[in-house]
């Protein structure tokens, strides 16, 4: 089995989960798959797929895994002792093999019980992709670019750049995540680990839980799109569903895992609605889309025009990073606001085959279209071009130039 954990995911998940638990266990939802790589035939790995997701609907929480999720600060002990009768159900996943070689994944079920899914679903049909047109992985070569990578992170006037990795859902293979993850701790040194002055800590910790508490790294996340999508359909007015997810997200943590993320309507709807109050109450906020050096200018800019110091928040870039976009990133707000850096695919998936570009959305929250308006079109993901075209009429976000295809992220 390539899951063998239900840890083996983001902890956004686990984060999110817990707000649908106290807030929305009563929503239904449903997801769809997109491979936005052309020319690629997944349809031929369906059967591959749909064995690898039998195994992961037949695995349960540990007690040692339930026992390092009580351990958090942030998780709720009716939350752990939920997971512990917990176990996804295969009868809300289905996964079609489609005529034109396309793959078709569609997750329907209670939002409490299907939330989970995401994650170990796309690391598998990465990994089923990878040993199926990889029989024989240039590892050395991906060693060799971690090198790289890492030589460039330990230059001169980068001892206080900390990267995270946020690569589970595209990495190559579970044993190569892995390896990557230890070499990055042994070479970077955890920000949790002892380290002497010469050796500055450079490696924040990982997204994913199980690999966080199996190497003694931080685990990361906060929110993900999914969870300000669906308050589209949960909040009790659309205009006002961003700002009703942050409120909920204040009511679930009290001003814990205060990271806001900025892109699901774009950065106009974003700062429209995030204001004094927001400012203060979330530490900082992600960069998902659009150009990450204007994002960054425009969030200093508008903690300036609320009178917060931009010396306390921290902005977060996690938008397809690599090594040398990162220190570009970091050179240009260094010393301007606190900073962090997750890198997924490119730490994850960089052996020189050409990565898969796939992605599972909400596109549906109680029977009514959701959907992702960010500042890449191409991102956007809905199948309804009517409830689009609503959607960018309440948040005053003009048309794109070129029409977005529904159902494409």
């Amino acid at each position: 089995m390539i899951i063998q954990s239900l840890l083996d995911t983001d902890l956004y998940k686990f984060t999110m989960m817990q707000v649908v638990l106290h807030h929305f266990p009563g929503a239904r939802v449903e997801y769809r798959f997109k491979c936005r790589n052309s020319g690629v035939d997944l349809a031929r790995f369906a059967t591959e797929i749909r064995e690898e997701i039998r195994g992961l609907c037949s695995l349960q929480f540990k007690d040692a895994e339930l026992t390092y999720l009580r351990s958090l600060r942030f998780i709720k002990s009716d939350f752990v002792d939920f997971l512990s009768l917990f176990h996804l159900n295969e009868k809300y996943i289905k996964v079609n093999a489609l005529p034109s070689g396309e793959l078709d994944i569609r997750i329907e079920g209670p939002w409490l019980y299907t939330i989970l899914f995401e994650i170990p679903v796309l690391a598998i049909v990465n990994e089923v992709y990878f040993r199926n047109t990889c029989r024989n992985p240039d590892f050395a070569e991906g060693r060799r670019r971690l090198e790289t990578k890492i030589e460039q992170l330990h230059g001169a006037g980068l001892s206080d750049l900390k990267i995270a990795d946020y690569g589970t859902r595209r990495r190559f293979s579970k044993a190569w995540h892995e390896e990557v993850l230890r070499t990055l701790a042994r070479k970077l040194v955890p920000v949790n680990m002892p380290h002497d002055a010469g050796t500055p800590a450079q490696f924040a910790g990982t997204s994913n839980v199980l690999f966080a508490m199996k190497l003694g790294l931080i685990p990361l996340g906060t929110m993900a799109h999914e969870y300000l999508q669906a308050c589209q359909a949960l909040g009790p007015r659309l205009r006002d569903s961003q700002i009703y997810g942050f409120e909920m997200w204040g009511r679930e943590y009290r001003g814990d895992l205060g990271i806001a993320l900025s892109d699901v309507y774009g950065m106009n709807a974003f700062l429209r609605d995030f204001d004094l109050f927001f400012c203060k109450l979330f530490d900082g906020a992600r960069h998902d889309s659009g150009d990450p050096f204007q994002w960054g200018e425009r969030m200093l800019a508008h903690y300036v025009s609320n009178r917060v110091d931009p010396l306390t928040k921290t902005l977060i870039f996690s938008d397809g990073l690599t090594v040398p976009r990162t220190i570009e990133l970091y050179q240009q707000f260094r010393g301007r606001c606190l900073l962090a850096f997750g890198i997924g695919t490119n730490l994850t998936n960089d052996l020189g085959y050409e990565p898969l570009q796939i992605v599972i959305k909400m596109v549906r929250c109680n029977d009514q279209p959701v959907a992702k308006l960010s500042d890449e079109p191409s991102k956007n993901m809905c199948d309804d071009e009517r409830y689009l075209a609503y959607l960018r009429q309440v948040f005053q976000i003009a048309q794109p130039p070129a029409k977005t295809t529904a159902a494409v992220a």
